[in-house]
């Protein structure tokens, strides 16, 4: 219904106000580019650890033909190996069952505790949703589980959503993720506060990009005045932006457009597992960029031989558009996963607006004749002729019977 679909947005507008750090806010440093805060994608509005586990099949995994997605992996490359996936955020739960087999701790790290850790507390739930998103294992009783079922975790808390996530810790986090061994990055967080390109985080992520990793990253949910405006680190060139759809393939009202996005994946009533037990439902990009990342993680264990960059445009080349090319609200379109990982036979190319159908030929008019054409002149003439022939055949004959009757009177006469 119309009214509940609106009511049910300005809900999602008010949980996102609520729920958002606010942008730009700084800590005290000597540092020449100041760490600013980050804010989490998400709307928080789960609890955990759940008593009861979501049964049915998440829409955003109903739409796809599983057995069709899966069909040549999960996640592993044909050596057996595990595609490694980062996850930079509020940490990773283990204890929830459909992750502990995901993770490896041993590569995992806190940069929030200063005592340090593995990644794995998550007070927050936010991590442990993105995580599961990408790699959650199946478990009897859901109907839930991660795109990329069998990729590896690698769980990195850097921000604990109270303002301890700042840019320079995200630099840090991610140079440890390329240390690690990662070959696709998750950040489900952004700024909107302008970087420049000699910042510690824009370099961190061109040593990203640089390493042949897929670096993900949410575009934000500021979206609802559809005033559009970059946020980082997104916007960083290298970056697949990722914003959020909903269940109509529509940009989802709060995400945030700008000419950064490059595509757009499921963000609204989004299923994931929380700490401790079970799954909940949450909505934001922070929940599209996972989805999109788990994408990746399959086309790298199918493709060991495609660069990072042939992923990113595999995957904005199968995406389903409703313009011919690109925009500011959806990309190049809202990804399809089915049809990345099947129409695959070829080495991707850089995205180009489809042709689309070719211009109709303009009707051409039919010639007006104000007057006879010449065949339609001798047709007539030739009537005429015909006319005239028989008038004067019937005159001849005519004459030729009263010739004939008038010698035959005078000879009667005679």
């Amino acid at each position: 219904m119309p009214q509940y679909r609106d009511a049910r947005r300005a809900l999602l507008a008010t949980a996102f106000a609520l729920t958002l750090t606010a942008a730009g806010a700084t800590v005290a440093t000597a540092a020449p580019h100041p760490p600013y805060a980050l804010r989490l994608d998400g709307a928080g509005e789960c609890t955990f650890p759940m008593k009861k586990q979501i049964a049915d099949r998440p829409w955003a995994l109903q739409r796809l033909l599983l057995d069709e997605l899966w069909a040549q992996t999960k996640g592993k490359d044909k050596n057996g190996a595990s595609v490694r996936v980062a996850v930079i955020d509020t940490g990773v739960d283990r204890a929830n069952p459909q992750l502990s087999g995901a993770i490896d701790v041993g590569a995992g790290k806190d940069f929030v505790d200063p005592k340090g850790g593995d990644g794995t507390t998550d007070t927050v739930g936010h991590g442990t949703k993105v995580a599961g998103l990408i790699a959650a294992r199946p478990q009897e009783g859901t109907g839930f589980v991660g795109l990329a079922p069998d990729a590896t975790l690698i769980p990195i808390r850097q921000n604990d959503g109270q303002g301890k996530g700042n840019a320079l810790s995200l630099s840090q986090a991610i140079d440890h993720a390329v240390a690690k061994g990662a070959q696709v990055i998750n950040i489900s967080q952004d700024t909107d506060v302008q970087m420049s390109a000699d910042s510690e985080l824009a370099k961190s992520v061109q040593k990203a990009v640089a390493a042949n990793i897929v670096v993900v990253a949410s575009a934000g949910n500021d979206g609802m005045n559809g005033q559009k405006r970059k946020t980082y680190p997104a916007a960083f060139p290298g970056v697949l932006a990722v914003g959020a759809s909903d269940r109509n393939n529509e940009r989802a009202v709060f995400s945030q457009p700008g000419d950064f996005i490059a595509v757009a994946a499921p963000g609204v009533d989004m299923v994931s597992t929380v700490p401790g037990f079970g799954q909940c439902i949450d909505n934001g990009t922070s929940f599209s960029a996972p989805y999109v990342a788990g994408l990746a993680a399959l086309l790298r264990a199918e493709h060991a031989d495609w660069s990072a960059q042939q992923i990113v445009w595999q995957i904005q080349n199968t995406a389903e558009r409703a313009v011919n090319g690109r925009d500011d609200y959806v990309g190049w379109g809202v990804v399809d996963p089915v049809r990345a990982v099947s129409q695959d036979q070829e080495a991707p190319k850089a995205p180009v607006p489809d042709p689309g159908p070719p211009p109709a030929t303009a009707p051409q008019a039919a010639p007006l004749q104000l007057t006879e054409t010449a065949q339609e002149r001798q047709e007539r003439y030739g009537t005429y002729a015909l006319g005239i022939g028989a008038v004067l055949i019937a005159v001849i004959a005519g004459t030729a019977t009263v010739v004939r009757d008038a010698r035959s009177r005078r000879r009667r006469l005679q």
